[in-house]
Parts: structure tokens; sequence; C-alpha cells
């Protein structure tokens, strides 16, 4: 009988010293292999695995395209790639991000659910939004071990507390006990399981993987724009809470859906504050080199009262922008009334 040998583990804000002291609480005789997701930024390199190799008894190393999983090792995403689990293989995808990210976690969860299903011990830790949440509902749909860090426990707790609202998870525990708790538990025995049963979980993993020719059809069409391509999103079908896609793969929970939509109206409006002081700071202009002129008089005030309309307007964006703000957040947003 298989053992719970493949152990994926998801972090976000606050996630290096949450890995740090995961991975420092491994034993070093761990029959397992650990990856690792951490959201970075796309333009910055990631130190992530040296910094884990500093306090882990176990070799750390990133990740490498079409490497064999191996039992007492840990592989950090890297950055701008999905990590992925399919057959047994690492792969490394540049296909569409989710929630914004890339690497995402929830991508990493479904592929190796779907490879290895009850052999499966996903961890979600701390973090902003709700990236991992869809991921370790699939883990847990199909046999795997869930494992969350306690929100009071994390540095920013939203991630813990979406992963523990999306499917009942087995263990909720301060991130100092999740490293000894993951040794017992990869000793376990996982009972039998065979893959590829669900269609959408095949095609969730396989739009992760590759870049998608733009004919995924998950749903039936939201009527919302994707925030990464502009593209008409699809409700995906057949999971228990909503969740997003575009045909060319982009994938957003409402969360994360909402935050960015958020983003892209604060854009939006700082566009028109900007258009609006350049139409005041021009119209006043106009005004004063038609002061001099001979029946100059009405022109001169029609541009003088241009001016005063686009400082109106302009106060009220400003309004609109710090309102957007304070509801962002959490701030309590005073009426006007």
């Amino acid at each position: 009988m298989t053992h719970r040998d493949v152990v994926v583990v998801g972090a976000s804000a606050g996630g290096v010293e949450a890995l740090r002291t995961l991975v420092a609480g491994l034993p070093g005789d761990l029959p397992a292999a650990v990856l690792i997701v951490l959201h970075v930024p796309r333009s910055a390199p990631s130190a992530l695995a040296a910094i884990l190799a500093r306090v882990s008894s176990l070799p750390v190393r990133p990740a490498v395209d079409g490497e064999m999983l191996r039992h007492g090792r840990v592989y950090v995403a890297v950055v701008d790639r999905h990590l992925l689990v399919l057959d047994n293989r690492i792969r490394l995808s540049r296909g569409p991000s989710e929630n914004g990210h890339r690497p995402a976690i929830d991508p990493l969860f479904r592929s190796a659910a779907r490879s290895f299903g009850p052999r499966v011990v996903g961890v979600v830790l701390s973090g902003t939004r709700d990236d991992g949440a869809a991921g370790l509902a699939v883990v847990s749909q199909l046999g795997g071990i869930t494992v969350v860090q306690d929100p009071a426990d994390a540095a920013y707790p939203a991630m813990p507390r979406a992963a523990m609202n999306a499917c009942e998870v087995d263990h909720v525990l301060p991130v100092t006990k999740i490293g000894p708790l993951l040794g017992e538990v990869v000793r376990q025995p996982a009972p039998p399981f065979v893959p590829g049963q669900d269609a959408l979980l095949n095609t969730e993993v396989d739009v992760a993987s590759t870049v998608p020719d733009g004919e995924s059809d998950l749903g039936s069409p939201a009527t919302y724009g994707c925030p990464a391509c502009g593209g008409a999103l699809y409700e995906i079908s057949g999971v228990p809470s909503p969740r997003y896609r575009c045909r060319v793969g982009h994938a957003w929970s409402p969360e994360s859906l909402l935050e960015e939509q958020s983003a892209a109206l604060e854009s939006s409006l700082w566009m028109a504050l900007r258009a609006l002081s350049e139409k005041s700071a021009l119209s006043r202009q106009m005004a004063a080199a038609f002061e001099d002129r001979l029946g100059g008089r009405h022109t001169v005030g029609r541009f003088e009262t241009m001016a005063r309309d686009a400082d109106e307007a302009a106060e009220m964006i400003k309004g609109l922008i710090e309102q957007i703000g304070a509801t962002a957040d959490g701030s309590p947003v005073q009426s006007s009334e």
C-alpha cells in the first residue's frame, strides 16, 4: 500500500517566514516530496530556495522542468512559471495566470490531486485573497489530507480562512506545529486511487499546463470582463463556489476578480482626474490669452466657466478615489448625507 508522499504547500503575503518555520520543522528522513508555491513578482528573481535551504535538513532547490519527483526533496516554484506535477514529473508552465498570479497555488494543488489523489497532503499558509482555497478543496475531494495555518497565527489570515471555508480541513495548526505534523502524516497509508475520472479537473490542469488555444469552454457566459486580457469571462460549472475563466484561460475567484476590478476602476478614475486637471489648466491659459483682446470678454468668460466646471468635476473624482480606497482597506465609508 502506498503512503501520503506528496506534500504541496501554498503561501503568499507573510509566507516567507511561515515557510521557513515549516521547512525547519520537517524531519531529515521525510519519505515524501515537498513542492512549494509562494506568490512572487514576475519581474524579480526569487531567493526563496536559498532562504529555505539555510534552515532545512532536506535538500531545497528551484523546480526544474521535467525532473522526476524524489522523496526527501523540497522543490520551490520559480518566477513566472506555474509549478505542476504531471505523471510523477515536474512541469513548469507559462499557462494563464490564476487570480492574477503565476506561479499560483491552485494549479499545483489540482495537478497533484489529479496525479496522486489520496497520496497528497495540501497545506495553505499565510496570505491575502483566496488563492489555494479551490485547489485545497480538490485535494480534499480526492481523498488527500488538508492542513491550514491557524488564521490567528498567520501574518495575513485571509488565505487560511478562505481555505477553511472552501472545504472541511483536517488540521488547523500554528505553523510551528505543521512541520512535525507532516513528518507523521506522510507515513500514513493512502487508499488506492484511479486518476482521470473528473473531466473538469482534467481540463483545468490541461489549461494551466500550456498556453490555451482560446477554445476553452468551461461554463456559461458571465457578465464580466477578464482583468488580465479584457476578454469575456465564463462561470465554471460544477464547482461548489463561483469561479471564472476567460477563453484563453485566465482564472479568477470572486474575491480576486472584485479586487482587480477595483484596481482597474481606480486607475480609470486617476486618468479622468488627470484629464480634468489638464482641461482646467488649458482653459485658464486660453482665458488669459484672450484677456487683453478687444471683444474677447465673452470668450474669456466661457473659458473660465469651463475651468471651474473641470475643477468641480475633479473634486468629485477625488472623493470617489478616497471612497474606493476606504472600501478596499475595510475602513468605514462616511455618508455624505
